[in-house]
């Protein structure tokens, strides 16, 4: 999965929300200032570009939507952070929580009591 960028994703949580779009409706949902139209469109056709996005053409305009899910997005892109922080391992990912005092111990043995109750 291509990555994207923050406002691309910002347009993305749009789409998520309300499904097919014209990027005239995604411009009115943004509060005062609102961004440009061209600014939106760009935005929009490079999400499509990068397989985000698909269209199809009414008249002489396109309405946009989804082809990836925000939940294959958050699991494509939780995967691509552990992979290019945490050495493709999710045993560095739950290490350095423990480390950094986001989560302890007693949590992952919850955890683990979890994952062995699910899998019998």
């Amino acid at each position: 999965m291509k990555e994207i960028t923050t406002k691309e994703e910002e347009v993305m949580r749009h789409f998520w929300a309300a499904g097919s779009l014209f990027v005239k409706q995604i411009v009115e949902m943004y509060k005062d200032p609102k961004p440009h139209f061209n600014t939106i469109s760009t935005y929009v056709r490079s999400l499509e570009e990068k397989g985000y996005l698909d269209h199809e053409a009414l008249g002489t305009t396109f309405r946009y939507f989804p082809v990836i899910s925000e939940e294959e997005y958050k699991k494509g892109n939780l995967g691509n952070v552990i992979n290019k922080y945490f050495n493709s391992s999710y045993l560095n990912v739950v290490s350095s929580f423990i480390r950094e005092d986001k989560i302890s111990v007693d949590e992952v043995r919850k955890l683990l009591d979890e994952v062995e109750k699910h899998s019998k």
